[in-house]
Formats: C-alpha cells, sequence, structure tokens
C-alpha cells in the first residue's frame, strides 16, 4: 500500500516539473551504426518562478545503445539562468526543490536540477547534478540570479 501511494506522490509531482526545449546540439564522436555522440544545449522554464529561463549543457551517447535509449550518458554538465523577465514567484519556494530531472540511463542514473533562495543576497541559486540509486557523482555546476527589477532592453 505505501509503494502505491509512493508511486501516486510521484506522479502528482511530476506536472512541476520543467521539461526541456532543445535549442541545439553539436556532435562530437563518429558513430558508424546509430546517432553520433553529441553535447545538446535544452532550455527550460523554472515551474514555480515566471521570468526565469536555465539553459543546461549535457553529453548524449550515441551510436546503437544510444539510439535506442539504453546507453548511459556521462555524469558532466553545464548550467546559466537568466532573468529573461520580471520575477514573479507561483508559490512558497523551498530550498532544494527539484525544478527539472531527466532520465541518463535506462533505469538508475538521473540528471537533475535544484533551486536555493540566498536571501542574504536576494538571489536564486540553482545547482545540477547527476545521481545514481547505488553511487552519485560528485560533478555539479552552479548558477545564480540576483533579483532585480525588470527593465528590457532598448528596442535597437
Amino acid at each position: 500500500m505505501r509503494v502505491m501511494e509512493g508511486l501516486l506522490g510521484a506522479l502528482l509531482v511530476l506536472p512541476m516539473l520543467a521539461s526541456a526545449e532543445e535549442i541545439g546540439q553539436v556532435s562530437t564522436v563518429f558513430k558508424l551504426v546509430g546517432p553520433n555522440d553529441r553535447i545538446v544545449v535544452e532550455a527550460f522554464d523554472d515551474p514555480k518562478v515566471d521570468g526565469v529561463t536555465c539553459y543546461l549543457s549535457r553529453a548524449k551517447t550515441g551510436g546503437v545503445k544510444g539510439g535506442l535509449g539504453l546507453a548511459e550518458d556521462r555524469a558532466e554538465a553545464s548550467i546559466a539562468c537568466r532573468q529573461v523577465g520580471p520575477i514573479h514567484f507561483k508559490g512558497e519556494l523551498k530550498d532544494g526543490d527539484e525544478v527539472f530531472k531527466e532520465r541518463t540511463s535506462l533505469v538508475f542514473k538521473t540528471m537533475q536540477v535544484v533551486r536555493f533562495f540566498d536571501k542574504k543576497r536576494n538571489a536564486l541559486v540553482y545547482l545540477v547534478y547527476s545521481d545514481r540509486i547505488i553511487e552519485g557523482s560528485p560533478q555539479n555546476a552552479v548558477t545564480a540570479i540576483p533579483i532585480l527589477p525588470w527593465s528590457p532592453a532598448p528596442a535597437p
């Protein structure tokens, strides 16, 4: 019964996570069969903070396994979040809130982005890291956005 409750709870949280839009990609290793290894750049908006977009770059494994979704992607990622409009909170923010999560292997490994609020400096801090059921990775990247009044750039 507890397992069912946990699954139901997880399904209710999923819609609150951001989904990524691919911005572009570059090929890094040619594969004779299947897609090439590549670096993908994706963008997602923070689901609880209007006016914030994050850009994530990460490696995607190609080849036959990669093409079938069976390959394990590397743990390295880079993130840059920017204010793209007036910042408005859609609810209470909790430190460590997960804002993005994507599977990077068939079952055991995920890459996720969590948000923290630095009250002293009035900034939002985003951390990307990879975890695995048995052993995570210390590799990570961080970015911060100072919360400032929004004034769009003048038209050229």
